[in-house]
């Protein structure tokens, strides 16, 4: 598969994000690595080479014109990734629900914005930014929880919503942006278990083994995108390669 050359990844100040960006980076195919967040002045590890391919971006994914002023900075990026996500907010007491009766306006506007809205806005005003012939993809950072076949526990209502929501507009994109480039790509990410700050709160119910460290997450992710074809667009995969039900 090729690899690519100018990569755009948001979430950089997250775990996975940031453990994203310093892979890409250090690959000696890729020429620039946009990372985005909402604050800036991020540090990254890496060698001087792989440092200096990283440009930081300011904005925030729920705000469209910050979306709006960054796509006019990037130039056709052919690899896309979104390593956002929200599940818990201590400032606003937001947390997984249980049972339907704790359900929350509030609470699941919150979470649709971060984890489905968000991306939309993103896709709006990036996928017509990627590349029209070749391979290109646009991915993100999805959920098995967000599996409507895979769901046999119940609970966390917001959260799985939000993360199924996500996985039917990327197969949405994955659809119309085939029309123009059929070597695109759009595609869900389950990362597994990661030990980052949305995990915290629930790691001690994880089984031995199964708690990834966010560059171990990343370098799995690396991996299974650079293994992708267009047959594979519109579905969800977990960090082995195998694709998560819809």
């Amino acid at each position: 598969m090729t690899e690519p050359r100018n990569v755009l990844i948001f979430g950089a100040s997250g775990g996975i994000g940031r453990a994203l960006v310093e892979a890409y980076a250090g690959m000696a195919t890729v020429e620039r690595v946009h990372a985005v967040a909402r604050r800036g002045n991020l540090a990254f590890s890496g060698a001087q080479a792989a440092l200096a391919k990283i440009q930081q971006h300011r904005a925030d994914i729920t705000s469209e014109a910050d979306i709006e002023a960054l796509a006019a900075q990037v130039c056709a990026p052919d690899l896309v990734i979104l390593a956002t996500g929200l599940l818990t907010d201590p400032e606003t007491g937001l947390a997984p629900e249980k049972s339907y009766r704790h359900q929350d306006m509030a609470a699941f506007e919150q979470v649709f914005r971060i984890n489905t809205f968000g991306p939309a806005l993103v896709a709006k005003h990036i996928l017509g930014r990627m590349p029209r012939e070749g391979r290109s993809v646009f991915a993100a950072l999805a959920a098995r929880v967000g599996s409507i076949s895979d769901n046999q526990l119940g609970g966390w209502h917001a959260y799985r919503a939000s993360k199924a929501a996500l996985c039917m507009l990327m197969r949405n994109y994955a659809i119309e942006v085939a029309r123009k480039n059929r070597d695109a790509i759009c595609v869900c990410l389950h990362p597994g278990t990661v030990d980052t700050a949305l995990s915290a709160p629930f790691q001690a119910n994880v089984p031995d083994g199964k708690l990834f460290t966010a560059h171990y997450a990343a370098e799995r992710l690396v991996s299974v995108l650079a293994g992708l074809g267009p047959a594979d667009s519109g579905k969800q995969f977990d960090w082995a390669g195998a694709e998560v039900p819809a």
